[in-house]
């Protein structure tokens, strides 16, 4: 049963060296991250699934140990999935490297100090529908007695006229309400986001989010909203369930 969760933003400019040591502006971020990771260390869960956006198609599931890399964004720093032990992924196995949602995540639990419980890593294709979003959801929580989720995604990328989707005017309402959903662990409303409307505003977080929905559903957690700002005209969430 899911006992907790953080959801997290998932820029990789989260990470002080892909931002160069700039981008102080996301430190207030950085801190309601690690409060949400506090959140979850708390719970004392059995395993931790860590769910993020990868790409159109998704990249399935992602043992303990797997390796990340922020070299796509000039930076030669890599990560690991959780805290390697022995059966964990290869530090040869290039085939199974983490999408940047779950990189951002590894650098989080590192930052962290995670040593809790087991990680395991589920990339998501942000076209997935909702249906399926649950459905996976459901099954992470049945995955032990005491299941924690780290959930990554950004809300719109149409908030400014900068913004990476340039300014859509259903922006900030629809982030407001994923806001809304999320603060207060609205699993209904999680569940019933107009995934149209989602693509045309480039969220990232949708189906992470319904995938949370599913795995919540019964479970009882109340949830707090940390964080909630736009910057780089793109909407970014944290909260913490439990």
């Amino acid at each position: 049963m899911l006992v907790a969760a953080a959801v997290c933003p998932c820029p990789p400019l989260l990470v002080p060296d892909v931002a160069a040591g700039a981008a102080p502006e996301l430190d207030v971020a950085r801190a309601a991250c690690t409060d949400a990771l506090g959140v979850l260390a708390a719970s004392r869960p059995d395993l931790l699934i860590v769910v993020g956006p990868a790409g159109q198609s998704g990249r399935g599931p992602h043992p303990e140990g797997t390796r990340g890399s922020f070299s796509g964004f000039g930076v030669g720093l890599e990560v690991r999935l959780g805290r390697p032990h022995a059966g964990s992924a290869s530090r040869d196995d290039s085939e199974r490297e983490l999408p940047p949602s779950l990189a951002v995540a590894a650098w989080l639990l590192e930052r962290t100090g995670w040593s809790d419980a087991p990680v395991e890593g589920l990339g998501v294709g942000e076209a997935l529908e909702a249906e399926r979003c649950v459905q996976a959801g459901e099954h992470i929580g049945g995955r032990a007695e005491r299941v924690a989720m780290l959930v990554m995604g950004d809300a719109s990328a149409c908030r400014t006229l900068k913004a990476p989707g340039y300014l859509d005017e259903r922006a900030a309402g629809f982030d407001a309400e994923a806001a809304r959903a999320l603060g207060a662990a609205d699993v209904a409303a999680l569940k019933a986001m107009d995934t149209a409307l989602a693509h045309e505003l480039k969220v990232a977080g949708r189906a992470p989010w319904q995938v949370l929905a599913g795995a919540a559903e019964g479970a009882g957690l109340g949830g707090a909203l940390l964080y909630d700002d736009a910057l780089y005209g793109v909407g970014y969430l944290v909260a913490a369930w439990s």
